[in-house]
């Protein structure tokens, strides 16, 4: 060998040895920024694809926000979003159960009845009957239950379309409702009682807010880490430890400023604190189960679902009984928010409300998308312009209009995403 010349494995062992200047806290900054272009490249991609998430319609409500606190500066006032977090809490609870039916690509007309019906029977059996009231909430939620499943069954079995059905039982709960209710017309329930303090109680300790905003986000960073896990394991594609990180981040921040808010006034609502745990909980279910796969793969089509050997009878008997139950929980928050049950229970614009609520959150009214938080971002939408709207004295045909352009550039949103998801091979 000639003297002078370094080794071919010399020279690589020189070139691979790190040096100090790259091994340190700039070589780590530069991943960073590599990891957030990337995010930020997967954003774009996804927009271009149609895959648009959550994304317009927290844009639609940080306006909605930035314009009313312009116009009136106690809009974000502790005071007025505490009682806006109680507030979604009725509508959302109905939208939720929309959300199962939009899911399967049909749509529920029945709910606003429901809700008055499961509120004038609670109301009828514990004030005039006196029976107990935890016992009077049970056979309440039952009849919603009943009533949706009767409703589902009949929509499955017979394939008369759902919103046939549902608009019979529209009618048809609505005038057993005025039955039970008699002459009487409006029954008041019992302030001190149990369904009355589901809109009236604070949690006033801080640590009651801060504390679930801390399990929220760790279960959050918990579900991904273990969801990332397992796409890995089968060699599925997954985010990184640095995306779920930023989105647990994120998530996080808003939490604690949410708590925040609540505690400068009167704490955490109980209402608010049961709406997000069903919300919750309902999500893992169309996620998490067997269930919830089955929901959105008749979203899918039917006739597909059918040669999957889905059941679909009993599936779409199972949405329609969901839809009934949570109208029925539904209506007995909107009963405790007045401590009164009427005539007029369950109608006027709750079922538009509960329907937009879904639509404006981000469910596809073709089927096959969306989530339960949907209904969450979409009544926020709803009650923040109305909240905007007394607080600033416009009248309510204003807030009628808003509203419906508000569900209108949704519906035309869904439509122009799925045209892009069917051009990029993936609707």
């Amino acid at each position: 060998m000639v003297k002078g010349i370094r080794k071919p494995a010399d020279r690589t062992r020189a070139d691979s040895a790190p040096s100090t200047a790259e091994s340190g806290p700039p070589h780590r900054g530069r991943d960073i920024v590599r990891a957030v272009e990337a995010l930020a490249a997967a954003f774009r991609h996804r927009v271009r694809a149609g895959e648009l998430g959550s994304f317009p319609v927290v844009l639609v409500l940080l306006a909605v926000w930035i314009v009313f606190q312009t116009l009136n500066e106690n809009f974000l006032s502790p005071r007025n979003l505490s009682n806006l977090g109680v507030d979604i809490v009725g509508t959302g609870l109905i939208a939720v159960g929309i959300v199962f039916v939009l899911l399967i690509g049909e749509i529920d007309l029945s709910v606003g009845s429901i809700s008055g019906l499961a509120a004038a029977v609670f109301a009828v059996l514990n004030v005039n009957h006196g029976v107990p009231e935890w016992l009077a909430v049970m056979v309440g939620v039952l009849v919603g239950t009943a009533a949706g499943t009767v409703q589902g069954a009949s929509f499955a079995k017979t394939r008369v379309p759902a919103f046939v059905v549902t608009l019979a039982g529209l009618l048809a709960w609505n005038g057993l409702m005025l039955y039970i209710l008699g002459t009487s017309g409006t029954i008041n329930i019992d302030e001190n009682g149990f369904v009355a303090k589901l809109t009236s109680h604070y949690f006033s300790n801080d640590a009651a807010a801060y504390g679930l905003a801390a399990v929220g986000a760790g279960l959050v960073f918990l579900a991904s880490y273990w969801d990332r896990r397992r796409r890995r394991a089968v060699g599925m594609p997954h985010r990184s430890l640095l995306e779920i990180g930023v989105r647990t981040g994120v998530l996080a921040v808003i939490a604690f400023a949410a708590a925040y808010v609540l505690n400068r006034f009167q704490g955490l609502p109980l209402a608010l604190l049961i709406f997000l745990v069903l919300v919750a909980g309902l999500d893992v279910v169309l996620r998490r189960t067997h269930y919830g796969r089955q929901v959105y793969a008749l979203g899918g089509g039917v006739e597909a679902a059918l040669r999957a050997s889905l059941r679909v009878v009993r599936v779409q008997t199972a949405v329609l009984a969901v839809s009934g139950t949570m109208a029925a929980i539904g209506g007995l928050f909107l009963a405790s928010r007045i401590t009164s049950v009427s005539q007029t229970s369950g109608s006027g614009v709750l079922l538009l409300n509960a329907i937009a609520a879904a639509v404006i959150g981000g469910t596809s009214l073709f089927g096959g998308r969306g989530r339960t938080w949907s209904a969450v971002l979409g009544i926020l939408v709803i009650e923040s312009v109305a909240s905007g709207m007394a607080i600033t004295d416009t009248p309510i045909a204003v807030q009628f209009m808003i509203t419906g352009g508000v569900l209108f550039a949704a519906v035309v949103i869904d439509s122009l995403s799925r045209r892009s998801q069917e051009a990029h091979g993936r609707a």
